[in-house]
C-alpha cells in the first residue's frame, strides 16, 4: 500500500523538507527514519512510502526543515500518528500543515496546562459514527471554555452544505478534534471551516476567520485522505493567566516556626484562587547548609542542585500525635521567633535541627520498615546518597570546603556507598539526611497537589551556578570550571561588576553524557513544579568569567568571546608591549590619586619599584585575592579600607587579560578599559 504524504509549506530556494518516520517501540527515541520530499509547487512538498497493511498499523512521524547551510529546524508537532485498520485500501494520502515550534498554540499542550489550567470535563455531544468513510478530519483547538467543542462545515452535502442545523461535530481524541467524514467524489473540489458550538446554550459562537479552507478530490475509490489542519483559526483563541513570585521564607504564618514553610503554601494558594491567581513562582528552595550561619540564607548558593532546604520544613506535620509532646515544648520559642520582624536564621535552624534529630531517634525503627520511604529511596538515591555522606563529612570536619576534610576530600563513588553503609558508626547520622529529605518531599509534594487541584501551578526557580564547596562541585569536579567563577560585568549599580563566586560550567564536559546532569536536575524539580524559571539563562550560552584569584566582577571578561592576538595590533601599527598591556600599571600618579596621605606608606610596604617609574605589586599583594586574605586579618579602620580598595584598583588597572585555556598569544580587553589610568597614559596613536 502506498502513502503519499502532502505538507502545505512554503519554502524558498536552497531550503528542503524530510519526513522523520519514528519507531514504533515504547522508550526507543533514537531509530528513526529520514525521508526527503520533493519539491511540488510553491504550497506544497510531497514523498510517497510503500508500508505494509497489517492490522494493527501506525506510523508515528514529524517534519524538519533544513536551510541551505545545513540547520535542521524542527516542526512543534510531536503527536502526528497514522493509526487505522487499512485493510482494503490503496492509498493513504496525508495532507499536513507544518507546525511552527514557536507557535504560541503549542504552549497550551504542555502539562501545566493540559492537567491544570485548562483541565475541564469532555463536553458530551453526539458525532457520527462511520464504518466506511474517505476523508478524516483533524484539528486542534487548545483553549476552548466550558461546553465548547468544534464543528465542521462545508459546500458539500457531506458537510451540510454550510447549513448550520448539518454542522458535524468532531470527536476529542488526545489533542486533535477528528471528524470521519464520507465524501462522494463528484463534491470536490470544495470549501470548508471549523466552527466553535456550545453544546449548553445550543449556538454556534464562533466561525474561523480568513479564507475558507480547500479540499480537492481523491484521487480513487480506494484512496483514504487524512487532512491535519493546524490549529482552528478562532480569534479568541488566546489565554491570560496572572501570577506571584516570593520566597517560601516570606510566608510565615501563626503554624510556622520562624520562617514560612512548603505547608504554609497552602494558604497563599487558597488565597491566589480567590483573586483568580493562575501560578504561584517560588524562589529556589534547594539547601544552602554550608555554614550553619545567617551566610547561608542567600538561596541562589546551594550545597546540593537536588536536597530540599530542611528551614521549610513543619515539625509538627513530622511529628504527627505520636510525637506531639517533642513540639509542645517548643511552642514559647516557636511563638518568639514568629515575632521577630526580621528572620532569625541561625536561631531558625538551630532549633528545627534539633527537634528534627529528637523526632528522628524516636521514629527511626519505623522508616527501616516504611515501603513508602524506600521508594523514594530507591527513586533519588543517585544524589541522596552522596548528599547524605557530603553533610556527615561537612559536619564532621566543620566545613563544607572537601578540600579542608581529614578524609573523603576527592568523591569516590565505591569509598563513599561503603562509607554509607548500615554497619557503619555514624550510619544515623546519615540515615537522618534521609529522613529529613523524605519529609521535605512529603510536605511539599502534597502543597504542589492541593495547587492543582485549585487550579493553580507551581513554577520553580533554577539558579544558574551552584555553591563553590557544594555536593555537586564535590561528586563531579569535572562539569564545572573550578578555576574560574561566575558573575556579571559592570553596570549602574555595581561599578566593579559581580562575583557570585560560583565555578562556570565545563559545558563541553558536560556534553560527552548528554548533560546528564542538568537532565537529573531538571526531572527532580519537575516532581514539584510544573515549570521553572532558569536564572540568568544568557549563562547557558555565554558567561562573565573571572579568573580564582580576581575578587571584582571587573576582573572578568565573557566565555565564550572571540579573543585578540598581537597580529592584530601589528596590522594596526602598534608595537605589542606584553607587560604594558597586561600587568597592572602602577605610576606616581596613580599612587598619589587612589591612596592620598597614605600614598608614600603604600609604596613601601606593598610597591617595589620597576622599570621606566612603573611600580610593581610585591608577589604577596599580587592579586586580589591576596589582597583580601591580608586586610581580612586585619582592624577595619578607615585607613585599611582605603588601601584594599586603592590595591584592588590598582590590580584592576590593565588594558588585557589573558585569556585562560587559550595560547600565550591569546587576550581579552579588560571591560571599561578605556577609561582606565593605563589606557589615558599610552601614546596618541595606540
Amino acid at each position: 500500500m502506498k502513502i503519499s504524504f502532502y505538507l502545505r509549506y512554503h519554502t524558498v530556494f536552497g531550503q528542503s523538507l524530510h519526513i522523520i518516520r519514528k519507531s514504533n517501540e515504547p522508550g526507543n527515541i533514537i531509530a528513526a527514519e529520514t525521508i526527503p520530499m520533493q519539491y511540488m509547487n510553491n504550497d506544497f512538498w510531497q514523498a510517497e512510502i510503500e508500508v505494509t497493511q497489517t492490522k494493527n498499523f501506525k506510523i508515528l512521524y514529524s517534519y524538519t526543515l533544513i536551510e541551505a547551510d545545513g540547520l535542521h529546524i524542527s516542526e512543534g508537532e510531536n503527536d502526528r500518528v497514522i493509526e487505522l485498520p487499512l485493510t482494503g485500501l490503496g492509498e493513504v494520502q496525508v495532507i499536513d500543515t507544518w507546525n511552527f515550534e514557536g507557535a504560541y498554540q503549542n504552549s497550551f499542550y504542555t502539562s501545566p496546562f493540559r492537567e491544570v489550567l485548562l483541565a475541564q470535563p469532555e463536553p458530551k455531544i453526539k458525532t457520527r459514527r462511520l464504518k466506511n468513510f474517505t476523508h478524516l478530519f483533524k484539528v486542534k483547538a487548545p483553549v476552548l471554555k466550558k461546553n465548547e467543542v468544534i464543528g465542521l462545515a462545508g459546500s458539500s452535502l457531506a458537510l451540510g452544505d454550510w447549513k448550520k442545523e448539518e454542522t458535524i461535530f468532531l470527536s476529542k481524541e488526545g489533542n486533535w478534534w477528528t471528524a470521519k467524514v464520507n465524501i462522494p467524489h463528484e463534491s470536490f473540489p470544495l470549501q470548508y471551516k471549523y466552527i466553535l458550538y456550545n453544546t449548553r446554550e445550543k449556538k454556534v459562537v464562533a466561525v474561523e476567520t480568513g479564507e475558507n479552507r480547500h479540499l480537492y478530490g481523491n484521487p480513487s475509490a480506494s484512496t483514504l485522505s487524512i487532512i491535519h489542519d493546524g490549529f482552528a483559526r478562532f480569534q479568541d483563541n488566546t489565554w491570560k493567566g496572572t501570577g506571584t513570585s516570593i520566597p517560601v521564607s516570606s510566608l510565615k504564618s501563626i503554624n510556622s516556626f520562624g520562617v514560612g514553610e512548603f505547608t504554609d503554601l497552602r494558604l497563599l494558594i487558597d488565597w491566589a484562587r480567590e483573586v483568580d491567581l493562575k501560578l504561584i513562582q517560588l524562589l529556589p528552595i534547594n539547601d544552602t547548609s554550608a555554614t550553619f550561619t545567617s551566610a547561608d540564607s542567600y538561596p541562589y548558593a546551594a550545597i546540593s542542585a537536588f536536597a530540599l532546604h530542611p528551614i521549610y520544613i513543619n515539625l509538627e506535620i513530622v511529628a504527627g500525635k505520636k510525637n506531639a509532646a517533642i513540639i509542645k515544648k517548643l511552642r514559647k520559642k516557636q511563638t518568639q521567633l514568629n515575632e521577630t520582624p526580621v528572620l532569625d536564621y541561625q536561631q531558625v535552624m538551630q532549633f528545627k535541627m534539633s527537634a528534627l534529630k529528637e523526632l528522628f531517634n524516636e521514629q527511626k525503627e519505623d522508616y527501616i520498615k516504611d515501603t513508602a520511604f524506600y521508594e523514594f529511596f530507591t527513586r533519588n538515591r543517585h544524589w541522596l546518597v552522596p548528599y547524605a555522606a557530603f553533610c556527615n563529612l561537612r559536619d564532621k570536619n566543620g566545613t563544607a570546603d572537601s578540600s579542608q576534610w581529614k578524609t573523603n576530600r576527592e568523591y569516590n563513588k565505591e569509598a563513599i556507598e561503603k562509607y554509607v553503609l548500615p554497619k557503619s558508626k555514624h550510619y544515623d547520622d546519615v540515615f537522618f539526611q534521609y529522613y529529613v529529605q523524605y519529609h521535605l518531599h512529603l510536605q511539599l509534594t502534597e502543597a504542589s497537589e492541593y495547587a492543582h487541584k485549585k487550579g493553580i501551578i507551581l513554577k520553580g526557580d533554577i539558579p544558574i551556578g551552584v555553591y563553590r564547596y557544594s555536593c555537586d562541585a564535590w561528586t563531579n569536579p569535572e562539569l564545572f570550571n573550578m578555576d574560574m567563577q561566575a558573575g556579571a560585568p559592570p553596570d549602574d549599580f555595581a561599578v566593579k561588576g559581580q562575583n557570585w563566586g560560583f565555578p562556570t560550567y565545563n559545558w563541553q564536559k558536560m556534553q560527552e553524557d548528554g548533560f546528564a546532569w542538568w537532565r537529573q536536575r531538571f526531572e527532580q524539580m519537575s516532581s514539584y513544579f510544573d515549570a521553572f524559571r532558569i536564572d540568568h539563562i544568557l549563562g547557558f550560552f555565554r558567561i562573565w568569567s573571572i579568573p580564582i584569584d580576581a575578587v571584582e566582577g571587573i576582573m572578568g571578561y565573557f566565555v565564550p568571546a572571540i579573543a585578540v592576538n598581537s597580529a592584530e595590533f601589528a596590522a594596526k601599527q602598534m608595537p605589542f608591549e606584553r607587560n604594558r598591556f597586561v600587568k597592572p600599571f602602577i605610576v606616581d600618579e596613580t599612587v598619589d590619586h587612589l591612596f592620598g596621605e597614605w600614598a608614600d606608606a603604600v609604596r613601601q610596604e606593598y610597591l617595589s619599584e620597576g622599570e621606566a617609574g612603573i611600580y610593581q605589586l610585591k608577589e604577596a599583594f599580587d592579586t586580589q585575592r591576596k589582597v583580601e586574605a591580608y586586610f581580612a586579618g586585619l582592624e577595619q579602620t578607615a585607613e585599611n579600607i582605603i588601601i584594599k580598595a586603592g590595591l584592588f584598583d590598582c590590580i584592576s588597572n590593565v588594558i588585557l587579560f589573558a585569556a585562560s585555556n587559550a595560547t600565550e598569544d591569546e587576550f581579552h580587553f579588560r571591560i571599561d578599559m578605556e577609561k582606565t589610568s593605563s589606557f589615558l597614559h599610552l601614546n596618541a596613536h595606540t
